[in-house]
């Protein structure tokens, strides 16, 4: 593992490929993965792409990856695809439109099955983009799979979040409820060069105008691009490195990060509980409380202090959570 971990770090991709499936595939040995990659974190720039289906994220994520390598940036590309029925694998489609970067050393894409994950990404991206990070990459793109009006999970890992729209994507009260505009630091209008394009464009502004904000405040820009031809691709570049500025010159990159580690943390220990839960009670004390609460003896709040109370009685002076 210290051998695997540290050509890793020197940017070997089989060595990357073997530790995100290793994530992937919640193997015994990502605890010390994760101890080992942790003082070499925290330096990549984390961008989330995200929108609906069919606005061009994987063209527009391949063009942004181009920019990037335009200014000399090693990046990585998570790229989270909706799982097969069959197979629960990934279906690929967002690699089979970066064929362009292929071959390039200094790019690394990695397409993850979102397997039945609610809220756009996949429950092992937040330790796959880890191992980017400490594997030297500038700048990490973090593509969602194609969300709805309530997929927002991207907004609490990246540290720019990028929301696509397109011409003919509904009008100008869909784009006022979808929740997915509420999350973005810079809204791109994709396929520009179709008629309506103004039109998705004075939508944006004004439901951005509506929003509250503070003096100090980030405005989120709005950029119009063809990703197919690489129009418009170069200002979100530059539009990218600004929000990065404000980010470290406001103070809200640490926030951003601490509230991402937060979460991560959150999410680890649930996890731990829960399979806690099945492993001591099994059968007994969980579904006695369901049972209760479903006949209408007991109410969901007082069941839920019982199991926590019966938790803490049988785990009492372990001191820490196991997985």
């Amino acid at each position: 593992m210290p051998e695997l971990v540290e050509r890793a770090r020197e940017g070997d991709a089989r060595s990357v490929a073997r530790l995100i499936s290793l994530v992937e595939d919640a193997s015994p040995l990502l605890r010390e993965v994760m101890a080992r990659l942790a003082p070499h974190t925290g330096h990549a720039q984390i961008v989330g792409v995200t929108g609906a289906p069919g606005v061009g994220k994987s063209t527009s994520t391949s063009a942004l990856v181009t920019g990037l390598r335009a200014a000399d940036k090693r990046v990585g590309v998570l790229a989270v695809d909706p799982s097969s029925p069959f197979s629960g694998g990934a279906l690929l489609g967002d690699r089979v439109r970066m064929q362009d970067h292929a071959l390039d050393r200094q790019v690394y894409i990695r397409s993850m099955a979102s397997r039945g994950h609610l809220g756009g990404l996949a429950w092992s991206t937040p330790q796959a983009l880890r191992v980017l990070d400490a594997a030297g990459c500038d700048v990490v793109v973090i593509e969602t799979v194609g969300v709805g009006q309530s997929e927002v999970d991207i907004a609490g890992l990246a540290d720019t979040t990028l929301v696509l729209v397109a011409p003919g994507m509904g009008d100008g009260i869909q784009a006022a409820k979808a929740g997915i505009l509420e999350i973005g630091d810079i809204y791109v209008v994709n396929k520009a060069d179709r008629d309506g394009a103004d039109q998705v464009r004075r939508d944006l502004r004004n439901m951005i105008a509506l929003a509250e904000r503070g003096e100090e405040s980030w405005r989120p820009p709005i950029v119009k691009t063809v990703a197919q031809t690489g129009e418009g691709v170069g200002e979100v570049v530059e539009r990218i490195d600004a929000h990065r500025a404000w980010l470290e010159a406001s103070g809200e990159l640490r926030r951003r990060r601490v509230r991402r580690a937060r979460d991560e943390i959150e999410a680890i220990a649930v996890t731990a509980l829960r399979a806690r839960w099945g492993d001591v009670h099994a059968r007994t004390e969980l579904d006695v409380l369901a049972e209760q609460v479903a006949d209408g003896g007991s109410d969901p709040y007082t069941a839920a202090d019982s199991l926590l109370e019966t938790y803490t009685d049988t785990t009492a002076g372990t001191g820490t959570v196991q997985g």
